[in-house]
């Protein structure tokens, strides 16, 4: 697919990872590997194959390590060719020739509305694309595209929902919607972030993609800290949505294939269902995950 010119990824990693320590006390959860690649390396690659090749990372302290994963590693690349391994030489220069890649740090954590802010130089009046390395969307299904063609098409802030069990919408934001002409697209009408069960407005929950106007950095500078102390993505999208003038906030539904990386037993998860959907591992692990279950 062609480069869309006009629209920018920004990919938010500044998060501490507390939930997967020790292993994150020296290196960013986004690094953590999923099979064989780390996990934000899935991310750029979905972004790509949307059409985007201006990607901006957001990096805290200790982060060094994502932006030495994108650069090029002149002696291991010239150790593999002169061992004539072209099949990980092509791996390991992939990550380099992914995208144009840029790294922003944003000094304190102060939630995912101060991380997307921190991309607004960057940004400038381009619209962008807001990725969150937790949620990996499969390749084999659209998502992305769908939303950028939307935002392109009404010029409304578009977030990307996804039915869950009304037990576990506490566990995300939660949208209120109205339908559209089209299936799978909603007006979004409200937000509630994190709410309990009794209070969601539906069981359509939100999960880590958006596609954002730069108009919303003029809402996110002016957006007091909310749930948790924090900035809160969620509440300048609320404004948006409750804008009688303005675009509004469109939700894409997605039915497909999402794995989830935020905690250690789905990250675990997220492994098991992308190793045995590969044609180089599935075929020794299939039958492997049989006789492990048959012995539980």
């Amino acid at each position: 697919m062609s480069a869309v010119k006009s629209f920018k990824a920004v990919i938010p990693a500044a998060g501490l990872g507390t939930r997967f320590l020790p292993a994150t006390k020296a290196m960013p959860k986004e690094m953590l590997p999923v099979v064989d690649k780390p996990a934000i390396q899935y991310v750029v690659e979905e972004a790509v194959q949307a059409g985007i090749d201006d990607v901006l990372i957001i990096i805290g302290r200790n982060k060094n390590n994502l932006s030495n994963h994108f650069d090029s590693v002149p002696e291991l690349e010239l150790n593999l060719l002169k061992k004539g391994d072209r099949e990980k030489l092509e791996k390991v220069q992939r990550s380099t020739d992914l995208a144009d890649i840029h790294f922003v740090r944003q000094g304190e954590p102060k939630g995912l509305g101060h991380a997307v802010l921190r991309a607004r130089a960057h940004v400038g009046d381009h619209p962008f694309a807001v990725l969150l390395g937790d949620d990996l969307i499969d390749e084999r299904d659209e998502l992305l595209t769908t939303m950028l063609a939307l935002h392109e098409r009404t010029g409304a802030a578009v977030i990307a929902l996804m039915e869950v069990d009304p037990d576990h919408i506490h566990m995300y934001g939660a949208a209120a919607v109205e339908p559209t002409e089209t299936d799978g697209i909603v007006k979004v009408t409200g937000l509630v972030e994190k709410p309990k069960a009794e209070d969601a407005p539906s069981n359509l929950a939100v999960i880590g993609r958006y596609v954002l106007a730069p108009t919303v950095f003029d809402i996110l500078e002016r957006t007091e800290p909310g749930k948790g102390g924090e900035i809160q993505l969620t509440d300048a999208l609320q404004e948006l949505a409750a804008h009688p003038e303005g675009p509004g906030v469109y939700g894409v539904v997605f039915r497909g294939r999402r794995y989830d990386t935020g905690d250690r037993v789905d990250y675990i998860k997220a492994i098991v269902q992308i190793a045995v959907d590969r044609d180089d591992l599935g075929p020794d692990l299939r039958p492997w995950f049989k006789e492990f279950a048959a012995g539980l």
